[in-house]
């Protein structure tokens, strides 16, 4: 094994999460991208290895299944020995009045969301701990301290992920192991785009109107997020320049 640290992305074939494999790869280390889609994985850390002449591999991942997670974290500490960071990312969106919110995509939402991030802390923590290192990223959200309508599922699975990376930066801490959350605002992704289409839709309005109503009025600064400012802080908090930022909650927002 090299000397490149060994991290691992989740819901990382598009998105927040390719960006973020997309910059660890720039920076030299060692990705591995986790995605239920295995395919999508490889196709992902393909590009990656071709564009970055970095490292990246693909395995199909299910975050909310534990024997899936606890067989990716035994292969990864075989195959290269450790795992030194983890972006816990994977998520996904339903908008519905909670009314009319249906139980199995409330559980589905809070499975991927908040019991994927569990999982995969609960396996990577005792590896973590016998290096007495490592690095714990959960993507949270702004909607991990605040709320919008019709986002039942969503809200409370991202409050939770706030709860959980506070709760476990505090068990690890003496292990040389930090635990923060990134907050982002309305990220241009392809997740966000959906959501804009259902809420034209629903409100009977053009998708630049919807844009502007539910997403950015909130933001000081009137654009979107990108995924790479997002990759950006996710990689200052694997860094050791934030080797004593532990248990806190970031927002790249925008102002929001």
């Amino acid at each position: 094994m090299d000397q490149r640290r060994v991290v691992v992305v989740t819901g990382a074939a598009r998105g927040i999460g390719y960006s973020i494999a997309e910059a660890f790869a720039n920076n030299g280390d060692r990705v591995v991208i986790g995605d239920l889609n295995e395919e999508a994985a490889s196709d992902a850390a393909r590009r990656i290895a071709d564009q970055t002449s970095g490292f990246a591999e693909g395995h199909v991942l299910d975050v909310t299944q534990e024997t899936s997670v606890r067989s990716l974290v035994e292969q990864m500490e075989k195959t290269h020995g450790r795992i030194d960071v983890v972006i816990n990312n994977a998520g996904l969106q339903h908008i519905d009045r909670v009314e009319d919110f249906p139980l199995e995509k409330w559980k589905q939402l809070i499975d991927v969301m908040l019991t994927g991030p569990f999982l995969l802390t609960k396996y990577t923590v005792p590896v973590m701990k016998r290096q007495q290192y490592g690095r714990i990223i959960n993507i949270s959200s702004v909607h991990g301290r605040t709320a919008s309508p019709f986002k039942s599922a969503y809200v409370a699975a991202k409050h939770g992920v706030v709860g959980l990376t506070r709760t476990v930066a505090l068990e690890v801490a003496e292990f040389g192991i930090t635990v923060n959350a990134i907050m982002p605002g309305a990220v241009d992704t392809p997740l966000v785009r959906n959501q804009l289409q259902h809420l034209a839709k629903t409100e009977q309005i053009s998708q630049e109107e919807a844009l502007h109503k539910h997403l950015l009025h909130k933001h000081a600064i009137k654009r979107f997020v990108k995924p790479e400012e997002v990759a950006a802080c996710a990689l200052y908090l694997a860094s050791d320049a934030a080797a004593i930022i532990t248990g806190e909650c970031i927002g790249v927002s925008g102002g929001w």
